[in-house]
């Protein structure tokens, strides 16, 4: 039985959704505080997240920092808030989805269900890929550049390895944000510029290969032919 972990401070709310994921065959635990859910986390091992923002303790943003430490652990935020920063902000630490509040549960049920399909899918692909001076396991999520281990949080890894298992092919941010993310994200598509800003960072010497910008379209990881 798959694990969820219900974090938001609103008794009321918690018990309505996880009556409706037990409903749909999920095990469920709540917990009402930021701090007690970085340490409930380990010990539970949930195999998804639903946090919200505004918690007593600790905020929403900085539990999801502390699990992105450790964890891959798909993350879907929970916010009354609709700006499109607060969006941002949270797929930049590192969130897989978001849904604003007042939601109806069963849409969440379904977000839950598509996140936790992409990631099975993701496990799925577990072949290797090298380039020169680049090895990336999918598995272990390792990244080898120049002999060294580079550390990339969760999303930096994915984007980085769609593009490498697309060589030479140009990518719309919105298209980036489909298919890391895994939803259609309405608005400010930022969120890639910085972590492709972030990879680049990391990965700057001088390499045949290299993450190009495409002029009035996205993105391209460009190799020697």
């Amino acid at each position: 039985m798959l694990k969820i972990m219900i974090v938001d401070d609103d008794k009321h709310i918690a018990e309505l959704i996880s009556l409706y994921l037990r409903k749909e065959g999920f095990e469920t635990i709540e917990v009402h505080n930021g701090r007690e859910a970085v340490e409930i986390f380990p010990v539970y091992a949930p195999f998804l997240v639903l946090l919200d923002i505004m918690l007593p303790g600790m905020d929403g943003y900085r539990v999801c920092e502390e699990i992105r430490r450790t964890s891959a652990v798909p993350i879907i935020m929970l916010t009354a808030k609709g700006e499109t920063f607060d969006k941002v902000r949270g797929l930049e630490l590192g969130a897989d989805d978001y849904i604003v509040k007042p939601f109806d549960p069963s849409e969440l049920v379904a977000r839950v269900k598509a996140v936790l399909r992409r990631y099975e899918k993701k496990d799925n692909d577990s072949q290797s890929i090298d380039l020169p001076n680049l090895h990336i396991d999918p598995l272990s999520h390792v990244v080898m550049y120049h002999g060294q281990e580079v550390e990339l949080p969760p999303k930096e890894f994915e984007l980085l390895f769609y593009l490498v298992r697309h060589p030479g092919r140009s990518f719309s941010r919105d298209e980036l944000l489909s298919a890391c993310w895994g939803y259609d994200f309405p608005g400010d598509t930022r969120t890639v510029d910085v972590h492709v800003m972030r990879l680049r960072e990391k990965l700057s010497r001088d390499d045949p290969w290299v993450i190009k910008t495409v002029w009035g379209i996205g993105y391209k990881l460009e190799v020697p032919q």
